[in-house]
C-alpha cells in the first residue's frame, strides 16, 4: 500500500513539472493494465517492448504474465524514472528514447518485436513526433504483430487506421481519467 501511495505521488510530481511528457495525473489503473495485456498470446512472445513505461504500472503486469521469459525492452524517457524501473525490474532492459526504436533492436539483435504496449501520450506531441514515433513503431514490429496503445481520447484513430487494422477500441472507465485502449495489428 505504501509502494502504491509512493508511486501516486511521484506520478503526480512528474505530471506537474512536464504534463506534456507524463500525459496523466495518476499511473494507469489496474483495470487499464489488465485490459491493455488481455490481447497478448503470451506462448508466441519473444520479443515486447512498452513506450512510456512511467512508474511500472503495465510493466508489473507484463512481469506476471511473461511466463515464457520473453525480452522486454522497456523506454521511459525520464532519467529518474527511468532508473526506478531498472531497480525494480532487473531483468529488463531499460531505454531513453522511442524514437530510435528500431535502432535499439539492431543494438540487441532483435529482428522484429512480436508486440508494443504504449502508454506514450500521443495526443500531447506534435504531429512530426507522433509520426516518426508511428514510422518506429511500425518498422520495429513484425507483420502481424500486435500495438496496443491507451489515449484519453479517440484523437488518434485516423493515423493508426491508415497504419494498421484496428482490431478492437476498448474504452475503460475505471482509469483516472477514463481511457481508450487501441488494439492495433500491423499489415
Amino acid at each position: 500500500m505504501i509502494h502504491m501511495i509512493q508511486e501516486k505521488l511521484l506520478f503526480l510530481y512528474k505530471f506537474l513539472r512536464d504534463p506534456k511528457q507524463i500525459g496523466s495525473l495518476t499511473p494507469s489503473s489496474m483495470f487499464l493494465a489488465k485490459k491493455m495485456l488481455e490481447p497478448v498470446n503470451w506462448n508466441r512472445v519473444e520479443h515486447i517492448a512498452e513506450l512510456g513505461a512511467g512508474t511500472g504500472a503495465i510493466t508489473k503486469y507484463i512481469e506476471a504474465a511473461n511466463m515464457k521469459n520473453a525480452k522486454v525492452l522497456l523506454f521511459e524517457k525520464d532519467t529518474f524514472l527511468r532508473n526506478k524501473l531498472a531497480q525494480r525490474f532487473p531483468a529488463y532492459t531499460g531505454y531513453a528514447d522511442a524514437c530510435v526504436l528500431h535502432d535499439t533492436l539492431r543494438r540487441e539483435h532483435i529482428g522484429h518485436l512480436d508486440c508494443i504496449v504504449s502508454g506514450l501520450p500521443f495526443f500531447n506531441f506534435p504531429q512530426q513526433l507522433r509520426d516518426q514515433l508511428m514510422e518506429q513503431i511500425v518498422t520495429s514490429l513484425k507483420p502481424g504483430g500486435l500495438f496496443i496503445a491507451f489515449q484519453y481520447s479517440l484523437q488518434m484513430k485516423n493515423q493508426l487506421s491508415s497504419l494498421f487494422d484496428i482490431e478492437h477500441i476498448h474504452y475503460v472507465p475505471l482509469n483516472i481519467p477514463p481511457a481508450f485502449v487501441y488494439v492495433c495489428r500491423n499489415r
